[in-house]
Protein backbone atom coordinates (compact mmCIF):
# COMPACT_ATOMS: atom_id res chain seq x y z
CA UNK A 1 0.00 0.00 0.00
CA UNK A 2 1.31 3.44 -0.96
CA UNK A 3 1.44 5.89 1.94
CA UNK A 4 -0.29 9.16 1.05
CA UNK A 5 -0.68 12.70 2.35
CA UNK A 6 -4.41 12.99 3.01
CA UNK A 7 -6.19 16.23 3.93
CA UNK A 8 -9.62 15.95 5.53
CA UNK A 9 -11.95 18.90 6.12
CA UNK A 10 -14.51 18.87 8.92
CA UNK A 11 -12.38 16.46 10.96
CA UNK A 12 -13.30 17.94 14.33
CA UNK A 13 -16.22 15.58 14.90
CA UNK A 14 -18.08 12.53 13.62
CA UNK A 15 -17.17 10.79 10.38
CA UNK A 16 -14.32 13.16 9.54
CA UNK A 17 -12.60 12.66 12.89
CA UNK A 18 -13.03 8.88 12.81
CA UNK A 19 -11.72 8.69 9.24
CA UNK A 20 -8.68 10.79 10.17
CA UNK A 21 -7.65 8.42 12.96
CA UNK A 22 -8.35 5.31 10.83
CA UNK A 23 -6.18 6.59 7.98
CA UNK A 24 -3.37 7.64 10.33
CA UNK A 25 -3.43 4.19 11.89
CA UNK A 26 -2.77 2.76 8.42
CA UNK A 27 0.38 4.84 8.13
CA UNK A 28 -0.83 7.77 6.05
CA UNK A 29 0.20 11.36 6.76
CA UNK A 30 -3.16 12.84 7.75
CA UNK A 31 -3.85 16.55 7.83
CA UNK A 32 -7.05 16.86 9.87
CA UNK A 33 -8.63 20.31 9.61
CA UNK A 34 -11.41 21.65 11.79
CA UNK A 35 -13.99 24.42 11.59
CA UNK A 36 -12.76 26.19 14.74
CA UNK A 37 -9.66 26.62 16.88
CA UNK A 38 -11.56 25.05 19.78
CA UNK A 39 -12.17 21.88 17.75
CA UNK A 40 -8.50 21.84 16.71
CA UNK A 41 -7.37 21.96 20.36
CA UNK A 42 -9.81 19.18 21.29
CA UNK A 43 -8.59 17.02 18.40
CA UNK A 44 -4.94 17.52 19.38
CA UNK A 45 -5.82 16.51 22.95
CA UNK A 46 -7.47 13.35 21.60
CA UNK A 47 -4.33 12.61 19.55
CA UNK A 48 -2.32 12.64 22.79
CA UNK A 49 -4.76 10.30 24.51
CA UNK A 50 -4.73 7.88 21.56
CA UNK A 51 -0.99 8.17 20.95
CA UNK A 52 -1.64 8.92 17.29
CA UNK A 53 -0.09 11.70 15.24
CA UNK A 54 -2.28 13.99 13.15
CA UNK A 55 -1.35 17.33 11.64
CA UNK A 56 -4.18 19.56 12.87
CA UNK A 57 -5.18 23.13 12.14
CA UNK A 58 -8.30 25.27 11.80
CA UNK A 59 -9.70 25.56 8.26
CA UNK A 60 -13.05 27.24 7.68
CA UNK A 61 -13.71 26.28 4.06
CA UNK A 62 -16.02 29.28 3.57
CA UNK A 63 -13.10 31.71 4.08
CA UNK A 64 -10.90 32.39 1.02
CA UNK A 65 -7.83 33.08 3.19
CA UNK A 66 -8.25 29.72 4.91
CA UNK A 67 -8.67 27.91 1.60
CA UNK A 68 -5.44 29.45 0.28
CA UNK A 69 -3.56 27.76 3.13
CA UNK A 70 -3.74 24.56 1.10
CA UNK A 71 -1.81 25.75 -1.93
CA UNK A 72 1.60 24.77 -0.47
CA UNK A 73 0.51 21.55 1.24
CA UNK A 74 0.17 19.49 -1.96
CA UNK A 75 -2.00 16.66 -0.58
CA UNK A 76 -2.22 13.42 -2.54
CA UNK A 77 -5.85 13.08 -1.43
CA UNK A 78 -8.45 15.69 -0.50
CA UNK A 79 -11.45 14.44 1.48
CA UNK A 80 -14.19 17.08 1.30
CA UNK A 81 -16.10 16.23 4.46
CA UNK A 82 -16.93 19.64 5.97
CA UNK A 83 -20.64 20.45 5.79
CA UNK A 84 -23.48 22.13 7.63
CA UNK A 85 -26.98 20.80 8.22
CA UNK A 86 -30.13 22.79 7.55
CA UNK A 87 -33.82 21.94 7.78
CA UNK A 88 -37.31 23.33 7.34
CA UNK A 89 -40.21 23.25 4.90
CA UNK A 90 -39.42 24.74 1.49
CA UNK A 91 -42.85 26.37 1.66
CA UNK A 92 -41.68 28.73 4.39
CA UNK A 93 -38.03 28.38 5.41
CA UNK A 94 -35.97 31.57 5.18
CA UNK A 95 -34.21 31.41 1.82
CA UNK A 96 -31.08 32.88 3.42
CA UNK A 97 -30.74 29.68 5.44
CA UNK A 98 -30.82 27.67 2.21
CA UNK A 99 -28.32 30.03 0.62
CA UNK A 100 -25.96 29.66 3.60
CA UNK A 101 -26.11 25.85 3.35
CA UNK A 102 -25.25 25.95 -0.35
CA UNK A 103 -22.41 28.40 0.37
CA UNK A 104 -20.66 25.86 2.61
CA UNK A 105 -21.74 22.49 1.25
CA UNK A 106 -21.43 23.28 -2.46
CA UNK A 107 -19.75 26.58 -3.38
CA UNK A 108 -17.00 26.55 -0.73
CA UNK A 109 -16.37 22.84 -1.28
CA UNK A 110 -15.90 23.40 -5.02
CA UNK A 111 -13.69 26.46 -4.39
CA UNK A 112 -11.47 24.42 -2.05
CA UNK A 113 -11.33 21.59 -4.57
CA UNK A 114 -10.19 23.99 -7.29
CA UNK A 115 -7.33 25.17 -5.05
CA UNK A 116 -6.11 21.60 -4.59
CA UNK A 117 -6.80 20.44 -8.16
CA UNK A 118 -4.29 22.90 -9.61
CA UNK A 119 -1.46 21.04 -7.93
CA UNK A 120 -2.88 17.59 -8.67
CA UNK A 121 -3.26 18.35 -12.37
CA UNK A 122 0.28 19.77 -12.52
CA UNK A 123 1.65 16.62 -10.80
CA UNK A 124 -0.66 14.39 -12.88
CA UNK A 125 -1.73 12.54 -9.75
CA UNK A 126 -4.27 12.83 -6.96
CA UNK A 127 -7.68 11.88 -5.62
CA UNK A 128 -10.57 14.09 -4.55
CA UNK A 129 -13.23 12.53 -2.33
CA UNK A 130 -16.60 14.25 -1.93
CA UNK A 131 -18.52 13.15 1.17
CA UNK A 132 -22.09 13.63 0.01
CA UNK A 133 -25.10 11.81 1.50
CA UNK A 134 -27.86 9.36 0.70
CA UNK A 135 -30.06 12.40 1.39
CA UNK A 136 -28.79 13.56 -1.99
CA UNK A 137 -30.41 10.61 -3.76
CA UNK A 138 -34.05 10.89 -2.59
CA UNK A 139 -36.17 13.89 -1.52
CA UNK A 140 -36.22 14.32 2.26
CA UNK A 141 -39.31 16.28 3.40
CA UNK A 142 -38.47 19.04 5.90
CA UNK A 143 -34.74 18.37 5.34
CA UNK A 144 -34.58 19.66 1.77
CA UNK A 145 -32.39 22.71 2.54
CA UNK A 146 -29.68 20.15 3.35
CA UNK A 147 -30.78 17.44 0.95
CA UNK A 148 -30.66 19.80 -2.05
CA UNK A 149 -27.02 20.65 -1.33
CA UNK A 150 -26.14 16.97 -1.40
CA UNK A 151 -28.05 16.41 -4.65
CA UNK A 152 -25.90 19.21 -6.09
CA UNK A 153 -22.65 17.87 -4.61
CA UNK A 154 -23.24 14.34 -5.92
CA UNK A 155 -23.92 15.75 -9.38
CA UNK A 156 -20.81 17.93 -9.16
CA UNK A 157 -18.65 14.97 -8.19
CA UNK A 158 -19.93 12.81 -11.05
CA UNK A 159 -19.48 15.64 -13.56
CA UNK A 160 -15.98 16.50 -12.34
CA UNK A 161 -14.97 12.84 -12.58
CA UNK A 162 -15.99 12.81 -16.26
CA UNK A 163 -14.05 16.03 -16.86
CA UNK A 164 -10.89 14.70 -15.21
CA UNK A 165 -11.17 11.49 -17.22
CA UNK A 166 -11.37 13.61 -20.38
CA UNK A 167 -8.30 15.60 -19.26
CA UNK A 168 -6.28 12.41 -18.85
CA UNK A 169 -4.09 13.61 -15.97
CA UNK A 170 -4.70 10.67 -13.59
CA UNK A 171 -6.74 12.77 -11.16
CA UNK A 172 -9.41 10.62 -9.57
CA UNK A 173 -12.80 11.83 -8.31
CA UNK A 174 -15.06 9.75 -6.09
CA UNK A 175 -18.19 10.10 -3.95
CA UNK A 176 -18.94 8.76 -0.48
CA UNK A 177 -22.67 8.72 0.30
CA UNK A 178 -23.30 7.93 3.97
CA UNK A 179 -26.68 7.09 5.38
CA UNK A 180 -27.71 7.95 8.94
CA UNK A 181 -25.05 7.67 11.64
CA UNK A 182 -25.34 8.63 15.28
CA UNK A 183 -22.91 11.56 15.32
CA UNK A 184 -25.38 14.25 16.43
CA UNK A 185 -25.47 15.83 12.96
CA UNK A 186 -28.86 14.40 11.96
CA UNK A 187 -30.46 15.10 15.33
CA UNK A 188 -29.37 18.73 15.09
CA UNK A 189 -31.12 19.04 11.72
CA UNK A 190 -34.31 17.39 12.93
CA UNK A 191 -34.39 19.80 15.86
CA UNK A 192 -34.30 22.72 13.39
CA UNK A 193 -37.25 21.58 11.26
CA UNK A 194 -39.61 24.04 12.93
CA UNK A 195 -38.78 27.53 14.13
CA UNK A 196 -40.43 28.12 17.55
CA UNK A 197 -40.29 31.88 16.97
CA UNK A 198 -42.68 31.84 14.03
CA UNK A 199 -45.95 30.19 13.04
CA UNK A 200 -45.89 27.44 10.47
CA UNK A 201 -48.25 25.98 7.90
CA UNK A 202 -47.57 22.71 9.73
CA UNK A 203 -48.23 23.94 13.29
CA UNK A 204 -51.15 21.55 13.75
CA UNK A 205 -48.97 18.61 12.72
CA UNK A 206 -45.74 19.73 14.34
CA UNK A 207 -45.74 17.40 17.34
CA UNK A 208 -46.58 14.38 15.16
CA UNK A 209 -43.91 15.29 12.61
CA UNK A 210 -41.29 15.72 15.33
CA UNK A 211 -42.19 12.35 16.82
CA UNK A 212 -42.02 10.75 13.38
CA UNK A 213 -38.56 12.23 12.80
CA UNK A 214 -37.32 10.99 16.17
CA UNK A 215 -38.61 7.46 15.45
CA UNK A 216 -36.93 7.46 12.04
CA UNK A 217 -33.59 8.42 13.57
CA UNK A 218 -33.93 5.80 16.28
CA UNK A 219 -34.63 3.17 13.64
CA UNK A 220 -32.03 4.17 11.04
CA UNK A 221 -29.03 5.68 12.80
CA UNK A 222 -25.99 3.43 13.17
CA UNK A 223 -24.04 3.88 16.38
CA UNK A 224 -20.68 3.08 14.80
CA UNK A 225 -19.17 4.92 11.82
CA UNK A 226 -16.96 1.94 10.94
CA UNK A 227 -18.79 1.05 7.72
CA UNK A 228 -18.53 4.52 6.18
CA UNK A 229 -14.97 5.04 7.44
CA UNK A 230 -14.02 1.77 5.71
CA UNK A 231 -15.40 3.15 2.44
CA UNK A 232 -13.42 6.39 2.85
CA UNK A 233 -10.26 4.35 3.44
CA UNK A 234 -10.96 2.23 0.37
CA UNK A 235 -11.62 5.28 -1.82
CA UNK A 236 -8.48 7.12 -0.70
CA UNK A 237 -6.19 4.13 -1.20
CA UNK A 238 -7.56 2.92 -4.56
CA UNK A 239 -5.64 3.63 -7.76
CA UNK A 240 -8.95 3.96 -9.58
CA UNK A 241 -11.78 4.39 -7.04
CA UNK A 242 -15.37 3.73 -7.98
CA UNK A 243 -17.63 6.67 -8.72
CA UNK A 244 -19.78 6.04 -5.67
CA UNK A 245 -19.42 4.29 -2.30
CA UNK A 246 -22.47 3.88 -0.05
CA UNK A 247 -22.64 2.96 3.63
CA UNK A 248 -24.39 1.26 5.25
CA UNK A 249 -25.42 -0.98 2.34
CA UNK A 250 -28.89 -1.61 3.82
CA UNK A 251 -29.78 2.08 3.69
CA UNK A 252 -28.38 2.29 0.18
CA UNK A 253 -30.73 -0.52 -0.81
CA UNK A 254 -33.66 1.32 0.77
CA UNK A 255 -32.80 4.40 -1.28
CA UNK A 256 -32.77 2.35 -4.49
CA UNK A 257 -36.24 1.01 -3.74
CA UNK A 258 -37.51 4.48 -2.88
CA UNK A 259 -36.21 5.86 -6.19
CA UNK A 260 -37.89 3.01 -8.09
CA UNK A 261 -41.21 3.63 -6.34
CA UNK A 262 -41.05 7.36 -7.09
CA UNK A 263 -40.02 6.92 -10.72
Amino acid sequence: MVKRKILITGAGTGIGRDAAFALAQRGHHVIATTFSEEQARALLAECKLRGQALEVFKLDISLPDDRRLLTKLEPDVLVNNAAVGEAGSLAEVDVERIRAAFEVNVFSTIALTQEVLRGMIARESGTVVFVSSLAGRVPMPFLMPYSMTKFALSAAGAGLRAEMDQLGKNVQITLIEPGAFQTGFNQSMVDRQFDPARSSYFSAQESNLKAKGARALQLLERRSTKSVVAKIVRATEAKRPKLRYVAPWSQGLMVRFARMLNA
